[in-house]
């Protein structure tokens, strides 16, 4: 039953940054509110249209993307770096998946250029020698359903004292060896994982959308549960044919 409640959804340039369907991760989102009785709005921003209008943003998603789209959104997104720092550090909700994720650090040094970064998480890439592919579990503090997602990038990121997403019980993560995923950082949410990550993660896409129910609606409690009966049974088929039944 609706309660005439609302989130707003800012899509940063779908046209450039929509790998391996990350573009589903605004569905999930949606059909997650709507199942509750909640409003939806998703806006776009894109190449042809650069506007942005942070105070009306709940949620900001930003996807994955070749370096050269990388380099021309961050170019673009510079123009609102100080907007994107406030709005961040505000509390507002940010998820951020793979060439995403690099663009919220201090740079991406790739093979043949530095890619300055927005700088509003402590970070930043390094080009290695060979891409990190394939599928990733993770174990995360925050759930005790395991994450599970699919990653392809070449970047290795050293994250500094930052929270990690989750540990990697299966796959390569942030740089190959440091045994770590993503970063969690006040209600930002940055991983390399696609997938896309949030069908194939109920709790996380749960978690990402309770925080911007928080910060919106004081009185907010928590979601009423869905049935994630197939949601569950995808993510448990990961788990257990990459890292094994635990």
């Amino acid at each position: 039953m609706s309660d005439n409640r609302e989130l707003n959804i800012i899509h940063l340039y779908p046209d450039l940054l929509n790998l391996y369907g990350d573009r589903g991760n605004i569905a999930c989102m949606q059909k997650r509110l709507n199942w509750r009785g909640i409003g939806a709005n998703v806006s776009t921003c894109t190449n042809s249209d650069h506007s942005i209008n942070l105070e009306a943003a709940d949620i900001i998603f930003v996807g994955g993307g070749s370096d050269r789209e990388q380099e021309l959104v961050c170019g673009l997104l510079l123009k609102k770096k100080q907007e994107l720092v406030d709005y961040v550090e505000g509390g507002g909700v940010l998820v951020a998946v793979c060439g995403g994720y690099q663009l919220l650090g201090k740079y991406y040094q790739t093979a043949s250029s530095k890619i300055e970064g927005l700088g509003i998480l402590d970070i930043y890439t390094d080009a290695g020698d060979d891409r990190l592919i394939g599928n990733v579990v993770l174990q995360s503090e925050l759930f005790d359903q395991k994450i599970v997602g699919f990653e392809n990038h070449a970047g290795r990121t050293f994250i500094g004292s930052h929270t990690p997403l989750g540990k990697v019980v299966y796959g390569r993560g942030n740089t190959g060896d440091s045994g770590y995923e993503g970063v969690v950082y006040k209600n930002v949410v940055a991983t390399y994982l696609h997938g896309p990550l949030l069908p194939k993660n109920p709790m996380l896409c749960d978690y990402i959308l309770g925080c911007a129910m928080k910060k919106k609606y004081e009185d907010f409690t928590g979601f009423e549960p869905l049935n994630d009966e197939l949601e569950n049974v995808a993510n448990k088929y990961i788990e257990d044919r990459f890292a094994g039944e635990k």
